[in-house]
């Protein structure tokens, strides 16, 4: 009998073994066994690893569309905005290492499943950064001949770069506020020193 919270507790399990093994070298097995659940029972609930990395993708940056959907929707000044949102995903990719391992390696596959998914899912994420550009640009907070697109990739490669590295444990001086808050002076401000 399929239930939520083995489908979960599945997903848990193979965030964790994608971001230890990478996706090609980790085995159906490897995920029953973090899961504490007969191999068999994976099947149960999806077809096969692309399957279960696509859910991976499908629930986690889903819950990250939400949140921080939901943070910036309570704001209305488009700085600040954009401020919550680069807080918002560095703290969450600190506090899941997990997911940000599997992030910046597994979303970067060519395979065209994961081509497909990034069009979608993780599309509607860095969106959101597009759209408060877009909220700025309308109300003279930013300047117009800002390309939205361009922005949010630069935004967002940023972040995963950072996310990177607190992974990898070379540089942790940095606390997430301290990140957060450099990231957005240096979109907000750039980093000439201002003319006196």
């Amino acid at each position: 009998m399929k239930s939520a919270d083995k489908h979960s507790k599945i997903i848990s399990a193979a965030t964790k073994v994608f971001a230890k093994k990478g996706f090609f070298n980790a085995r159906i097995s490897d995920i029953a066994k973090e899961a504490k659940v007969a191999d068999g029972t994976i099947y149960l609930y999806f077809n096969n690893k692309f399957d279960i990395l696509i859910s991976v993708f499908e629930q986690e940056i889903g819950k990250l569309v939400e949140q921080t959907a939901a943070l910036v929707k309570k704001e209305e000044d488009s700085k600040v905005m954009l401020e919550i949102f680069i807080t918002s995903h560095l703290k969450e990719m600190k506090k899941n290492s997990n997911l940000a391992e599997v992030i910046q390696i597994e979303l970067r596959q060519t395979n065209k499943l994961i081509r497909d998914y990034r069009n979608n899912k993780f599309s509607e994420y860095v969106n959101i950064i597009a759209s408060i550009i877009e909220k700025g640009q309308e109300e003279g907070v930013y300047s117009k001949d800002i390309q939205p697109g361009i922005a949010k990739m630069a935004i967002f490669g940023a972040l995963d770069e950072i996310s990177r590295i607190w992974n990898m444990n070379l540089d942790n001086k940095y606390t997430v506020q301290e990140a957060a808050r450099q990231v957005t002076d240096i979109f907000h401000n750039g980093i000439l020193a201002s003319e006196e």
